[in-house]
């Protein structure tokens, strides 16, 4: 564990969604070695507990809550939990999200629709009003969303999932243009292809994997530690005229 007196986010309050695995998983514990009092939050308990008893073992500051981010009440109460407990709320990772189904669209229906935007978008939207009214009353802080590649340029298929990243972007634009005056910067990170238990899966089949590694020019799938790291940079005050921007984390993806 790095010492707090040099850590880039040394004391820092930080709420992770989507925590349970992936890229939040990854957040928790780079957020954790740069000094931050982590608060993490996802649908799967068992998993944020065993967690938050690593990082307690590792010396960090680390609490827990289950959270639906599609329901503004359930993200409403995990906010003011973390305001309660630890008496501000600096920074937040809304990382919380559902992957994209890969059927064409004209055979998608309603749900599968209503499922991503209702994640992807509106969760997204919930955490960022209950996150901005804390960091209010708070002086300022930093919020940092997880778009996609996908929400910088388009594949053939998974339109919902274009069209839902694409809004975390604009959604991310607009609050940091609004807020940036009293102290609360926004901005987003675009993850290419990064490692995860569902990511692993899709990558054993031979042909998948040859054509995902075709589509970025590292050749290779990110850690989420990797990925990690860039949303840790932007929340930290090390990234304090950065507002507004959407950084690709993609190993040149979006180059090509």
């Amino acid at each position: 564990m790095t010492a707090h007196g040099t850590a880039p986010l040394a004391g820092k309050v930080v709420l992770i969604t989507g925590a349970s695995s992936g890229i939040g998983a990854g957040a928790a514990r780079v957020f954790a070695a740069q000094g931050a009092v982590v608060v993490l939050a996802a649908r799967r308990e068992e998993r944020l507990r065993e967690l938050v008893g690593e990082l307690r073992r590792s010396g960090a500051e680390a609490s827990h809550r289950v959270v639906d981010v599609r329901s503004s009440e359930e993200v409403r109460r995990t906010v003011e939990y973390a305001v309660e407990r630890y008496g501000r709320l600096d920074a937040a990772f809304n990382n919380a999200g559902v992957g994209l189904d890969k059927s064409p669209a004209h055979l998608l229906d309603d749900d599968a629709y209503d499922i991503v935007m209702d994640t992807n978008v509106r969760g997204v939207w919930n955490c960022m009003r209950s996150e901005i009214t804390a960091m209010l009353e708070c002086g300022g802080g930093a919020i940092v969303n997880t778009s996609s590649v996908g929400g910088l340029v388009a594949s053939s298929t998974g339109a919902p999932y274009i069209a839902s990243k694409h809004a975390v972007i604009g959604l991310t634009k607009a609050a940091a243009v609004e807020y940036a005056g009293q102290g609360i910067r926004v901005n987003a990170i675009a993850p290419g292809l990064t490692r995860s238990e569902m990511v692993d899966e899709w990558l054993e089949a031979p042909h998948m994997r040859q054509r995902a590694l075709r589509s970025a020019p590292q050749q290779r799938a990110a850690d989420p530690e990797e990925v990690a790291e860039t949303a840790a940079w932007l929340c930290s005050d090390r990234a304090s005229f950065v507002t507004g921007a959407t950084v690709p984390v993609d190993g040149g993806r979006t180059a090509w």
